[in-house]
């Protein structure tokens, strides 16, 4: 059989190139300490790596998420650790005013100091992080979420918004405590009514509870409370008469529409006060009408303002309990925050492992080849130089 110059010339040049680009690819495969740089390389394992890959930037993004809702959980259970403890002084200096001994400039001295500790108490409310957003704002992060109105009144000017940082396919984890959890909405010490204690009381007597029993006959109204002679009568908001406790008893509850209270002490002929629904209160609430209390001097020392005083000490431990709750919620994000960081991080490696399986370089096979190729390369140059010279006019 016949062989061209042409199709011998052909032949030699693919031999050497393929050796070429085979030298090449060993070289790379060095360079980059990788087996496979290309899907070219080996298809199924650049299949595998991909998706692994894919895998390793889902994992990253949910640790940046992780990362996220921790730092700012972590700062949000710091305050709600100092505003507990805040939160607990003010309580003592209450149980200081309580003291009968106390002139009005000592009282003074307690109110001035109380009202200190709600200054700290509302800087904590109103905390910032790193980036100066409100922690305690709700989805509204830009407006700051407590005041107190021309009234005294605290208002949240937030919302109940949990921001979920998404940690895990399908797993959401809330980064963030709102700030009504934490100091508005404290549940009533007495249950689901507030009471008002009127100034002219003269008996020693303080509502112990006041409780929702039926909610199909409840019905939600502000009562009146009058003792006339023996009896204790209860009226609605139009001063119609809802029952007559005839001989009243303290030992016994007084029932009606669906409303149980119980009172302790025996209030005297003429004493009255008033009950509103409001099973939730505010802390700071409560601790500003405390305040207001402690520095009245008409009203400090009579029977309703004891009265009042004993019910806010039950609604700040109510308000205490609700930091708590709060200071919990952030604790069991945390925790489950560190969970799946932890199962991440473990995922993370085991793909990684795969990963090196599938596309790291052997170095000492590799290089054992690039030499087999750099001599297979040299033997076929080497061969074309020769071939490509001989002549049939050598031989005449």
């Amino acid at each position: 059989m016949r062989i061209s110059t042409a199709q011998m010339f052909h032949q030699n040049i693919n031999s050497v190139t393929q050796k070429q680009s085979q030298t090449s690819q060993i070289i790379e495969q060095l360079s980059t300490g990788k087996r496979v740089n290309t899907a070219g390389d080996d298809p199924v394992a650049a299949v595998g790596i991909d998706n692994l890959k894919q895998q390793n930037a889902m994992v990253d993004q949910f640790l940046k998420n992780i990362d996220y809702a921790t730092n700012r959980l972590s700062v949000s259970e710091s305050k709600l650790g100092s505003a507990e403890t805040v939160t607990s002084s003010i309580r003592e200096q209450v149980l200081r005013a309580v003291n009968g001994t106390l002139s009005d400039s000592d009282r003074q001295t307690v109110a001035d100091e109380m009202r200190g500790g709600l200054e700290e108490l509302m800087a904590i409310a109103n905390s910032k992080d790193e980036s100066g957003n409100y922690l305690f704002g709700g989805f509204n992060t830009n407006n700051q979420p407590f005041e107190f109105d021309a009234s005294g009144n605290a208002i949240y000017n937030g919302d109940s918004g949990v921001r979920g940082s998404i940690v895990a396919t399908g797993v959401t984890v809330g980064a963030n405590i709102p700030g009504d959890l934490a100091f508005m909405n404290a549940a009533n010490s007495l249950g689901d009514y507030g009471v008002n204690y009127l100034a002219s009381q003269t008996g020693e007597f303080t509502v112990q509870s006041a409780k929702v029993t039926n909610s199909i006959t409840h019905v939600a109204d502000t009562y009146t409370f009058t003792m006339i002679g023996n009896d204790l009568e209860v009226r609605d908001s139009t001063n119609a008469l809802v029952t007559t406790e005839t001989n009243f008893d303290p030992k016994k509850p007084v029932s009606f529409n669906g409303i149980e209270v119980k009172i302790d002490g025996m209030p005297a002929s003429g004493d009255a006060f008033t009950m509103d629904h409001k099973p939730e209160v505010s802390l700071l609430d409560t601790i500003n009408s405390a305040i207001a209390l402690i520095e009245d001097p008409n009203k400090v020392n009579t029977q309703s303002g004891k009265s009042e005083l004993a019910q806010m000490l039950n609604d700040i431990d109510s308000g205490m309990d609700q930091l708590n709750v709060a200071r919990g919620v952030a604790g069991n994000s945390l925790k489950s925050l560190e969970s799946y960081g932890t199962s991440h991080d473990d995922e993370k490696i085991i793909n990684n492992s795969a990963l090196s399986m599938l596309e790291d370089l052997d170095y000492a096979e590799a290089i054992t080849q690039l030499e087999q190729q750099q001599q297979a390369l040299s033997a076929a140059s080497s061969v074309f130089t020769k071939v490509g010279t001989v002549s049939l006019f050598d031989y005449i």
